[in-house]
């Protein structure tokens, strides 16, 4: 067969053009496969990473429980990056091995608060490495209403007489814990025996009992709580700094306080599934979202800070006037971040909760 001039030329030209194709479908095929929380992985952010980087990311929204099912059925199967709580992290890999340790030479640490990345390397350590970084963080503290309570600098202040028949928090651990710090204990430091925990939870069941004078209620549904410090009949409460925050919105006189002895913090990580196909990609979007101004957007949808250092400056004026109020940076690195709950523990604080709510009031 004799192929002219013009027909080779137009050969090569398909040939090119099949080329580029290939190369422009093989760039658009590189993909992150993020399992998440609603709110965290917002489309801005998506569109702003995939103009920097060409990657896309798939998002899928999820929680805790869901997360470590997926990952557990699959063996670390499916996604390139997850975003479960720092305490359900070791514990899921000693048990299941469904996350690989995370390379920190590839983060840029310079982005994080410094003291809630050493916390999460803390306690996502296993077998001697870490398997987590931090992302977006949220605490319990107090609320309290300045004019009327300001008196109330930390959990045990809400049995101060000042504030009589006027106090509410929930029937719940952080309430265990957070009285617990508040009297001088360290209820995470016993988390290793069963037996010097239960001795620290039997000190705050006498206190809680002895404080249900003070108890307008214990609260269960936020919205509840909210309702009862809008109308005054509860100055003082434990509950979260977004829930002090939306009631400093209405009321100015109303606000979260970190307390003395710490507020209590969670966090959500970034961790690395085991069968991740994309590691790259990965550590790309942990850098990318870590940026001040792209963490500020992130807060913007999620209505929490992240670890971002200095993203509280892009945050809307009301919220980072807040947090900055809420949270000098003593308080910030003064957080008691949840380790891990060990096996037996619950048991422990459900019998003190249980003893709490059938005592009578003195």
């Amino acid at each position: 067969m004799i192929i002219n001039k013009t027909m080779k030329s137009a050969m090569m030209g398909v040939t090119a053009l099949a080329g580029l194709a290939f190369v422009a479908g093989s760039a658009q095929a590189e993909e992150l496969r993020l399992l998440t929380w609603g709110g965290y992985a917002p489309d801005e952010v998506v569109k702003l990473f995939k103009e920097e980087t060409g990657i896309d990311v798939k998002v899928t929204k999820s929680n805790n429980e869901e997360m470590i099912a997926k990952l557990r059925a699959t063996g670390g199967g499916g996604f390139d990056l997850a975003q479960p709580s720092q305490d359900r992290v070791a514990g899921a890999q000693a048990e299941n091995r469904i996350y690989k340790p995370m390379d920190l030479s590839k983060i840029d640490a310079s982005q994080f608060i410094t003291s809630m990345l050493e916390a999460t390397k803390k306690s996502t350590t296993y077998d001697g490495e870490a398997y987590g970084v931090p992302h977006v963080w949220g605490t319990s503290g107090l609320v309290v209403d300045t004019k009327k309570a300001s008196m109330v600098k930390d959990y045990t202040d809400l049995c101060s007489d000042d504030v009589k028949g006027k106090v509410s928090y929930r029937l719940k651990r952080p309430t265990l814990i957070g009285f617990a710090f508040s009297m001088g204990l360290d209820p995470f430091a016993a988390y290793a025996d069963e037996a010097a925990y239960a001795e620290v939870m039997g000190k705050v069941e006498e206190k809680l009992i002895s404080c249900k004078g003070n108890v307008k209620t214990y609260w269960e549904g936020g919205d509840s709580l909210l309702n009862l410090m809008r109308s005054g009949e509860v100055t003082a409460a434990m509950a979260w700094d977004t829930g002090g925050w939306k009631l400093n919105g209405d009321n100015p006189d109303i606000t979260f306080v970190a307390p003395k002895s710490g507020a209590l913090g969670w966090i959500d990580a970034f961790v690395l599934p085991k069968k991740g196909k994309n590691d790259d990609a990965a550590y790309k979007w942990i850098n990318f979202v870590m940026q001040p101004e792209i963490a500020a957007m992130i807060t913007a949808s999620a209505g929490n800070f992240t670890a971002s250092k200095g993203a509280d400056a892009f945050a809307e004026e009301k919220l980072k006037a807040q947090f900055q109020t809420s949270f000098p940076a003593a308080d910030l690195d003064n957080i008691k971040w949840y380790p891990p709950v060990p096996a037996g523990l619950e048991t422990i604080e459900g019998k003190v909760l249980d003893r709490v709510k059938a005592a009578k009031s003195n």
